[in-house]
């Protein structure tokens, strides 16, 4: 009995495969297809990594994870630039709460995980799936969840243009 392995083909040789030009090629990675099932286990696609690195929208370093640890140029996130505002980032959910201080809690609901909201009106967090809402504080307030949301370090610059997380 002989037996051999299959053939594989990455997407671009397929694609070259079919006599297609180099712009064409070009168009369908930056767009974008529905053949992206065509690749296999060992292709070798880079994986952005959303957890740490400096971004244009001006936070830089560890945003997910046990060790979270990160800076917010304020002048370049401009979802918290005034009171109620928020953002989520990473595994946390940053506010800029009434009061005009800030706070940082984990952005995941104790009960079912699903990434929860800040409420400016009410100044507190709510989970869309099931209704638990959250103090500023993580403290809960209002069931189905029972245990409260972890809360970060928060520090403002003396210029108050950037804001540090940490756990």
């Amino acid at each position: 009995m002989e037996t051999h392995k299959p053939e594989t083909m990455k997407r671009g040789e397929f694609l070259r495969s079919l006599g297609l030009s180099t712009s064409t090629l070009m168009a369908f990675y930056c767009i974008g297809t529905t053949m992206t099932a065509c690749g296999s286990s060992s292709d070798n696609d880079p994986t952005p990594d959303p957890g740490t690195g400096t971004g244009t929208n001006g936070i830089s370093g560890t945003t997910t994870g046990s060790a979270i640890n990160f800076t917010v140029d304020l002048t370049k996130a401009t979802g918290l630039a005034a009171a109620g505002g928020f953002q989520v980032i990473g595994d946390t959910i940053v506010a800029h709460t009434a009061s005009g201080s800030y706070v940082a809690l984990s952005k995941t609901c104790t009960h079912e995980g699903t990434t929860i909201g800040f409420r400016p009106a009410q100044n507190d967090f709510r989970c869309p799936n099931h209704g638990s809402e959250f103090s500023t504080t993580g403290a809960v307030e209002e069931g189905p969840a029972t245990t409260a949301l972890k809360a970060y370090k928060t520090a403002l610059s003396t210029d108050g243009n950037t804001l540090t997380v940490t756990a």
